[in-house]
């Protein structure tokens, strides 16, 4: 690993205490609620905020001991921080030039990332005259340019609408394949995390709860913000073969388990009536709409009752079957749909 760190940061009334591997040429984000202490953790890396306790070793080499002007990390901050009087060719330079670099090499190197960022013909505008995306660029240049061995991204794209984060975030992908270090990218938008990243790091109250590779994390939810997170209803529940037992209500499952599982389902698999269905389907409940909020090209209907849930119909079915905050209705979900796992 190039990067192997154990921080541990400890304040009034928070504490963080995380471990963090990353190989080189590997982005790992950084998911979390707000204060959960991702960007503390960022910050630890980088020498910004003293370690309690922990190790932060990258290369090899022991870094926690080390000045933050003395590591070889590159950052980009959520403002990108540039010097509103330097040119985007300073800007760029200037990471170099505290390094010792002398002002000519300093700006060959400026001017050969700007190229590789595809700014070069902005090389003498001012942070006043580019966009957002443009700003976004040239930070990444700057911490790129000193030939960091850690890369840290603190939100890198937030500030861009969203038009320009599209195309953006397209950019910033090839532009971290060809870095060969390790990239540590702290995000709220798991859009940004499944798309940049080769691994995922969920924090919340200063902890790790979850880890894996985007589609592990998506898959398999541990916790409801995860779950929040990436699309899904999730419970804890007690297995049986293919039931589970959740509270009140007994679902039957896709896989054969026994013991404590967590059970997972998306909202788009969840189908509502007026009055009870005929037949015996499975995996069915009365709930209560509480609340009736446009998702997308969808509705998203929230119930609450023996379970809660969220399920997304079409326009079309919230307005055939009036459904509207206060009303009870039956909920059903097909047990293929329905997945557990070991909790």
């Amino acid at each position: 690993m190039t990067l192997n760190a154990h921080l541990v940061v400890t304040r009034p009334g928070f504490g963080l205490d995380i471990e963090l591997e990353v190989a080189s040429g590997q982005v790992v984000a950084l998911l979390g609620p707000n204060g959960a202490g991702k960007t503390t953790a960022l910050r630890a890396l980088a020498g910004l905020t003293g370690l309690s306790a922990g190790r932060i070793v990258l290369d090899g080499r022991e870094l926690h001991t080390l000045p933050a002007e003395r590591r070889p990390i590159g950052m980009v901050f959520q403002d990108y921080l540039l010097f509103p009087h330097l040119s985007a060719l300073e800007n760029v330079a200037f990471g170099p030039r505290c390094h010792g670099v002398p002002r000519a090499e300093a700006r060959r190197t400026a001017a050969a990332w700007l190229e590789r960022v595809g700014l070069a013909a902005y090389a003498s505008a001012r942070p006043r005259r580019l966009s957002g995306g443009q700003a976004q660029r040239v930070a990444l240049a700057r911490a790129l340019a000193v030939g960091p061995r850690l890369l840290l991204m603190d939100e890198p794209l937030a500030a861009l609408d969203a038009h320009t984060r599209l195309e953006v975030r397209s950019q910033l992908r090839r532009h971290l394949a060809d870095f060969a270090g390790a990239t540590v990218l702290v995000t709220h938008d798991p859009l940004d995390a499944m798309v940049l990243a080769d691994r995922l790091v969920v924090v919340e109250n200063g902890t790790v709860v979850q880890h894996g590779t985007p589609a592990e994390v998506a898959r398999r939810p541990r916790t409801d913000y995860v779950a929040r997170l990436v699309g899904l209803n999730l419970y804890r529940g007690t297995a049986s073969g293919r039931r589970v037992t959740v509270g009140e209500v007994v679902l039957s499952v896709a896989e054969q388990q026994d013991g404590p599982v967590f059970v997972a389902f998306p909202p788009s698999a969840v189908a509502l009536y007026r009055t009870r269905p005929d037949g015996s389907p499975r995996n069915l409940w009365q709930a209560t709409i509480e609340g009736v909020e446009r998702h997308g090209d969808n509705v998203r209907i929230h119930l609450e009752g023996p379970i809660t849930a969220s399920a997304d119909v079409t326009p079309a079915a919230v307005a055939d079957l009036d459904l509207t905050p206060g009303l009870s209705v039956w909920a059903s979900v097909k047990a293929t749909e329905t997945h557990a796992y070991p909790s």
